[in-house]
Order: C-alpha cells, then structure tokens, then sequence
C-alpha cells in the first residue's frame, strides 16, 4: 500500500511538471517567443515625420493602444537611413515608420526588411508599395519639393513672388546669399530636390549637376533639416528656403508671411512609407503598429498635412486648387534612385560639400 500510494505521488508531480510546460508553449504561442502582446508591450519605432505631426499622430494611436509604448526616435530621413544601416548587424530599431521609400529601398536591397502585408493594404495604390505580393514597405504619404519665400524680404530686393516661380529663377541675381537648401547626405527633402533636378535636366547628361552648379552660387548654406529652410523663411533669416510643403503651409497657417511655391516644371518628389524591421524577435506590437499606421484614423491625419495619401485620397493643396495634385510630380524612377544613391550623394559632396 505505501509503495502504490508514493507511485502515485510521483505521478501527480509528474503531470503537474507537464501542465507547466504546457502552459509556457502556449503563452510563447500567443504572442512571439517572449511571450510579447499585439496590444501591448515597448516597441522603438524610427521616423521622420515632423514632430508636431508625428506627436499627434502618436498620442492618437496610444488612445487606442494604452498598455504599448512608442518610443520614437525622429531624425531627418538621411540620418535615419544611415543609423539603421550601421545597426544592421544589431538592429535597434522594431520598424520604421514615415521615412523616404528610395531609402526603405536602400534597406531592402541589403536584406534588412521582413515582407509584411498589414491589415487594409488592399486600400494602397500599387504606385505607393513594394512590388513583392507581401510588401517590404507601404507607403503612407508623398512630400515634393517646394519654395518657401519671405515676402518682405523679398521685396526688399526689388523682387515679387510672381518673380519666384520655377527652379531658374532662382538663379537671380538679387538672390545671391539669400536661399537655403537642405543637405541632401542627411536631409530627404534635400535628396529629392537634387534627384528631381536630375530627373528634370536629364540624369544621362551633366545639365542637372550644371544647374546646380549655378544655384550653389545664391546658396546661403545647407542645412541638417529638411522643414530648416521654411522655417528660417518664416522668421526672416533668409529670403528663400528651398523645403516641402508641410512647413511652409503651416508657417503660413500660423501668420508668417509667406508664399508657399511649387515650382512650374513640377517638384522632385518622395513617399513616406513604413517598414518592419528583420530580426530574430520580431515584437508582434510593432505590426500592431503597422497597421494601425495605414488604418483610416491614421490617413485622416495624414491627408490634413499631406496633399497625396497613399489611399489615393488628397486633402487640400495650396496653390493648386481644382487640380490633381499628383499631376505636380515629376516622373521618378525609385529603381535607379535606390541603385545610384550613394554615387548622387558622392557626386554632390564632391562639389558642394565643403
């Protein structure tokens, strides 16, 4: 009797032992191999979205989301793009999100993005995502070239806004030291102003690299930020900033006194598109996040800043009343773009980065 009643001790400990294995399978099964939640949990998520814009954005998705949090690292998309490339071996981040897609494409070329088809992706135009049937990235917004210009200043130099209105007259002389341009080693919207004067002056030929050449003659200085320029326009540290048309709409918003010009010829342009990142432990919050970041409570605040949403739905562009606004980019081939980035951004520092 005693040796039964002690085999069938041995026995409940043993399906006590198994019970708990059991129940560590399953929770790992529910989330990732951590255990982690979809609905909760800390998540770093890299960006370049405007900090106002990005904060409200982010406040939005943590009323829906309250037990994840966003820790939001916000730099300008050529510092961004380079951060993830020298933590390729360590990546830090969980996804991107709102960074330049010709970049994206950099990161994808390298093996660095794991396909993912968010919730809702069959909304996004084609033009706006990878072309894999589980994308590497999706768009969410396009941003294109624009002038911001400080009309007092200006006039002090003799000249109207109506004398602003394509990328050549920027070549006038009144406007020697009077224009600042984002760098485009570390700027998006510098990159995409270069790539689109490329693109407009023929890429094959050295015209594009000779206008350029030109308007380094009225160039101020280059700057770290891409919204810089419209900023320091709005408050008078220079005549022109050569930015994008989010800033320079809100400066004018706000009461600076400022034209906002898309310039005739059509602007050099990108999208902002997001990303999840390539790792072992892929954090299941991070494509709670994704989806949420194409979702219409995320479109409806993007297309308030944004002519172009990925939806294909545009919300009011300035200057450009009755008009598609996608009309206004230049034709761009992201392809080349992506393969010949480092030799564009070799070449420009060559001439202009001292």
């Amino acid at each position: 009797m005693v040796y039964v009643e002690g085999y069938w001790k041995v026995q409940l400990v043993a399906l006590c032992i198994l019970v708990l294995i059991a129940a560590v399978i399953l929770t790992g099964c529910s989330g990732n191999e951590n255990g982690a939640s979809p609905t909760s949990g800390s998540i770093t998520v890299y960006t370049a979205i405007e900090n106002v814009l990005a904060g409200r954005l982010i406040e939005t998705f943590n009323a829906r989301y309250p037990d994840i949090t966003v820790n939001l690292v916000r730099d300008s998309t050529g510092v961004i793009t380079s951060r993830l490339i020298a933590e390729a071996n360590n990546p830090q981040a969980d996804l991107v999100w709102g960074t330049a897609a010709s970049s994206l494409m950099v990161l994808e070329a390298m093996d660095m993005l794991e396909p993912f088809a968010p919730v809702g992706l069959e909304r996004i135009l084609p033009m706006f995502r990878s072309d894999l049937a589980v994308p590497t990235w999706v768009g969410i917004t396009a941003w294109e070239t624009a002038f911001i210009i400080n009309i007092p200043e200006l006039e002090a130099l003799g000249l109207t806004v109506e004398d602003i209105r394509c990328y050549a007259d920027l070549l006038r002389p009144e406007l020697q030291g009077n224009i600042i341009m984002p760098n485009p080693a570390s700027s998006g919207t510098g990159f995409l102003t270069v790539v689109g004067l490329l693109e407009l002056y023929g890429r094959d030929t050295d015209a594009g690299w000779d206008f350029m050449e030109l308007l380094h003659e009225n160039i101020q200085d280059y700057i770290h930020s891409g919204a810089g320029p419209a900023n320091m326009a709005a408050v008078g540290e220079t005549v022109v900033g050569i930015s994008f048309g989010f800033p320079g709409i809100s400066r004018l918003r706000e009461g600076a006194p400022v034209a906002v010009v898309f310039p005739e010829a059509g602007s050099g342009w990108d999208m902002e598109a997001n990303a999840l990142i390539r790792q072992d432990d892929i954090h299941p919050a991070a494509k709670t996040f994704l989806n949420w970041a194409i979702s219409d409570e995320a479109m409806a605040i993007y297309v308030e800043a944004f002519p172009i949403i990925s939806t294909g739905e545009g919300g009011s562009y300035y200057g450009f009343e009755g008009q598609n606004p996608v009309d206004q980019l230049i034709d761009k081939d992201f392809v080349w773009i992506a393969t010949n980035r480092d030799a564009i951004l070799t070449e420009w520092n060559r001439r202009f980065g001292s």
